[in-house]
């Protein structure tokens, strides 16, 4: 399984790049609202830390207007990958843009009706929000078993995101099921990595070490 890491902050994306784990970058208009300075060299920074896949959302909700961000977005780096909503508009800028090799990551994604119209539609990622519909009671897992079947099932090129972390026990659950990539936020990574008894025992190591 690919891992993603959930952030647009340059000293996150350094520190788990410098891991020697990390295999791309998602974005979001909002994780971008919270980094100073411009969105287009922010996202080029990005890929040259990463060099691999990195989404960049765009704002506009027309097809039209989406289409012209997406181009305009893939042309700061090869490793840009456009995340767009799962709408109508969406589907239509997605099949627009997948025709010319534009990769699009369709994001927003609850159902797998969404995830088979994102796949017919040539997203290259799809992204279902596991998170978000465990926080309504819905369980998120089921989603991400029953898309993986229907990508399974016609061959799709799609992989599938798992997003919306919102703990470890999610990328247990990603790895588990088979998904293609998880996106993870930062703090997640820490957790991912620290358990007591490993702390235990390099402490009770370096103990009878010095005892010797």
């Amino acid at each position: 399984m690919k891992l993603y890491l959930d952030t647009a902050n340059i000293d996150q994306i350094r520190e788990i790049a410098d891991w020697g784990v990390l295999d791309g970058v998602t974005t979001n208009p909002s994780l971008m609202a919270k980094e100073k300075g411009d969105y287009k060299k922010i996202l080029k920074e990005i890929c040259d830390i990463v060099k691999g896949p990195v989404s960049g959302e765009v704002i506009s909700l027309e097809k039209d207007g989406m289409i012209k961000e997406a181009r305009d977005l893939s042309e700061i780096s090869k490793h840009v990958v456009i995340k767009i909503p799962c709408t109508v508009n969406g589907l239509k800028a997605t099949t627009v843009l997948a025709k010319q090799g534009i990769r699009v990551n369709m994001t927003l994604v609850f159902s797998p009706n969404q995830v088979l119209l994102a796949a017919k539609a040539g997203a290259s990622f799809i992204s279902p929000f596991l998170g978000r519909l465990d926080d309504i009671g819905n369980p998120g897992i089921n989603l991400v078993y029953d898309g993986m079947d229907i990508l399974n099932n016609y061959d799709f090129n799609s992989e599938m995101i798992f997003a919306s972390v919102r703990h470890p026990e999610h990328v247990r659950q990603a790895a588990l099921a088979g998904v293609h990539i998880a996106t993870v936020p930062y703090k997640i990574y820490k957790q991912l990595i620290k358990h007591p008894l490993t702390d235990v025992g390099i402490e009770r190591f370096l103990r009878d070490w010095q005892n010797r």
